[in-house]
């Protein structure tokens, strides 16, 4: 194999009020601390109630723990000098967008002015991947065979079952928001590294994108790095939960490049067959099936899940991170956030939207 499948993971996070647990923006000596003591791992997002992260390149998921830890901590502990605390969640469970503000940056004042309406209901978070790997066509032939997860991916991920206060019934209600962008959803299919840059160039060069980190793929190889960059998830409540969900991608990764070494490749399926169980991860989280196009069943996810963790036995045992692996069974059988979220908001006895955002924000910090 050509890779070394170093691993790096951004987050984005909500910023509530610690009183009344609705969204706040981040006050200017909040990111002025945070960017002094963090320097380039955090970052402004869209909204000013938002805030993103990112680790360091790392060699190992027990890298990326401690590095992500930190960042959680050294965020939860900046923002509790202003009474805020960060929420690990896709999407406030009852904060209007309405009534967020835009961080003040080139960049985002460009991208309200070309989307409009679409940009302005933004008020989502999520995770993406890094994977370190080289070669540019290997990460191009890639992508068809790891979009076949993806769904699975964004299923363990979900963690955003309400919007303005309402149950959507949706486990992750934030892909729909998302799915407004041009520009998303699946990767197509690409014969070539050349073939892909041929595409993007098309835009690039009519000046519609200025480079291709504005196409925002759920998988897309990344403009700044080596690597293959997931972007499907839901950010996760549990600092844990990220760190499985980036084993099982960076596994995935190795599994088809041992898979390439073999002179053997994981079955390209039609996207609109990986599309339908898209929809049925941000449908349902893992409480129902996704369709096993081999077998042509809805498949428990349960099972899926073990399966998943037998074939990747050898690649998580080669990545120090069979721990991780194994415990995504945990987010099988006891649920997403979405399920966790949708319990506390059925059982509390007095407001039900801050009852779940304090349970967010316990979730934050009980990994750290």
């Amino acid at each position: 194999m050509q890779s070394d499948f170093t691993i790096g993971i951004e987050e984005e996070y909500l910023l509530v009020d610690r009183d009344s647990f609705a969204l706040a923006a981040a006050p200017d000596a909040l990111m002025a601390a945070c960017r002094e003591d963090l320097q380039d791992q955090v970052s402004p997002e869209f909204l000013q109630c938002q805030i993103e992260v990112g680790t360091k390149v790392c060699g190992s998921i027990a890298d990326a723990r401690a590095d992500l830890a930190h960042l959680r901590r050294r965020i939860a502990h900046h923002a509790k000098a202003h009474n805020l605390a960060p929420i690990a969640a896709a999407c406030h469970p009852f904060s209007k967008w309405k009534h967020q503000d835009f961080t003040e940056k080139d960049r985002y004042s460009k991208l309200e002015d070309e989307l409009a309406g679409v940009a302005r209901r933004m008020l989502i978070c999520g995770m993406h991947v890094h994977v370190g790997v080289e070669d540019d066509s290997q990460r191009v032939d890639l992508m068809p065979q790891l979009s076949y997860f993806l769904p699975h991916m964004l299923a363990l991920s979900t963690s955003s079952p309400f919007w303005q206060g309402d149950d959507t019934g949706l486990a992750s209600y934030r892909l729909s928001v998302f799915d407004n962008m041009p520009r998303t959803g699946l990767p197509p299919h690409f014969a070539s590294w050349e073939a892909y840059q041929r595409t993007a160039r098309t835009l690039i060069d009519l000046d519609i994108i200025e480079d291709t980190s504005k196409i925002w793929w759920d998988l897309r190889p990344s403009e700044a790095y080596p690597t293959l960059e997931t972007r499907i998830c839901d950010v996760t409540p549990r600092m844990e939960h990220a760190l499985s969900l980036a084993a099982l991608n960076q596994s995935l990764i190795r599994m088809l490049l041992r898979l390439k070494d073999s002179n053997l490749r994981w079955r390209t399926y039609d996207r609109f067959l990986i599309s339908e169980n898209r929809w049925r991860a941000q449908r349902y989280g893992t409480s129902e099936g996704l369709i096993d196009f081999g077998r042509g069943a809805v498949v428990p996810f349960s099972d899926l899940i073990d399966e998943l963790i037998a074939l990747l036995a050898e690649d998580a045992e080669a990545l120090g991170c069979l721990e991780e692996i194994a415990a995504l069974r945990d987010i099988a059988t006891n649920g997403t956030s979405a399920a966790r979220q949708r319990q506390i908001h059925t059982e509390a006895k007095g407001d039900k939207g801050q009852a779940v955002v304090k349970h967010l924000i316990e979730e934050f910090h009980a990994d750290l």
